[in-house]
């Protein structure tokens, strides 16, 4: 039996999120579900898997149950099918933010960024710049070890480490932005998404954020302009630009990102440690710096 993969987000404001935790858990048990639902103040963040009976099942109960008060009847999910669960229990968190930048002013439900849709993008890249004639310049807006596994052609790539940097990295490099069309981007939508707002306060003009994010893009329009893969977090560690999982792996010792060449290496033990963390690697780090001009 294949398990579906459900993925979804939406900015919202949710009075009492301790009231709402233990109807949706009592729920996603009941219909066997598997993965994290994260409510905050501002909205809900989702990962969930299951058969499809059991997913179709949740679709409805989160658009349509008087307990959302209808603030998600309109919510869109992104799926993709695996052949076994991708999670090991059911969890229903509580969270001050469902993606955390550390700027709880920007409320995303009071006016969206403008966004982008994968062909429209892909019209964008193919002919250099945008309908006004702008240059686009994308930018990733994930962790650093995320982009390393794969991402648009050229992009703009500030190594952060976590999210909540992104604030601080764009205004030391703001000059990178000026004059040209801005498409933020992330796997799935919600990082983008809060990152185009808060350049929109910040005072950069033509920002957009990827509409469902690189997922959604390969989704409609492949893998165009993408190169390698894209890093998600469940047990598949990495899709290609037809969604399906690939060789790439993730150390269970220090949650680091092995390629498939590195898998190859005596240092690799899975479930233990890979070349970045192994006891006998002298330096840290560069096996995946080597892995990484190889490739280029």
């Amino acid at each position: 039996m294949s398990i579906v993969n459900l993925s979804s987000y939406q900015f919202a404001t949710i009075e009492d999120t301790a009231a709402w935790r233990p109807h949706v858990t009592a729920r996603c048990e009941a219909l066997g579900l598997r993965g994290t639902i994260l409510l905050a103040p501002e909205g809900i963040n989702l990962f969930v898997a299951a058969p499809r009976e059991s997913t179709d099942a949740f679709i409805d109960y989160i658009r349509h149950d008087p307990l959302f008060e209808g603030k998600f009847a309109d919510l869109q999910f992104k799926e993709s099918v695996s052949e076994k669960q991708p999670f090991r229990r059911m969890l229903v968190k509580l969270k001050r933010e469902i993606i955390t930048m550390k700027k709880p002013a920007i409320r995303p439900e009071l006016g969206r960024a403008p966004s982008v849709d994968a062909p429209t993008l892909k019209a964008w890249l193919d002919r250099g710049h945008d309908d006004h004639g702008r240059p686009v310049v994308m930018l990733d807006t994930r962790n650093a070890f995320e982009i390393d596994v794969g991402t648009f052609d050229n992009a703009l790539d500030y190594r952060i480490t976590k999210f909540s940097e992104f604030p601080a990295v764009i205004e030391q490099n703001r000059s990178d932005l000026e004059g040209k069309t801005v498409v933020s981007f992330c796997t799935g939508g919600i990082r983008c998404e809060k990152a185009a707002i808060h350049m929109k306060e910040v005072g950069i003009d033509n920002v957009y954020q990827l509409e469902g994010g690189i997922l959604k893009y390969f989704e409609e329009v492949g893998g165009a302009h993408y190169h390698g893969e894209c890093f998600v977090f469940d047990y598949r560690t990495a899709l290609n630009p037809q969604l399906e999982p690939t060789e790439t792996a993730q150390c269970f010792g220090c949650r680091a990102v092995v390629s498939t060449d590195a898998q190859k290496s005596s240092l690799y033990v899975p479930g233990k440690t890979c070349p970045e963390c192994h006891p006998d690697t002298k330096h840290p780090g560069e096996t995946r710096a080597a892995d990484k001009a190889r490739a280029a």
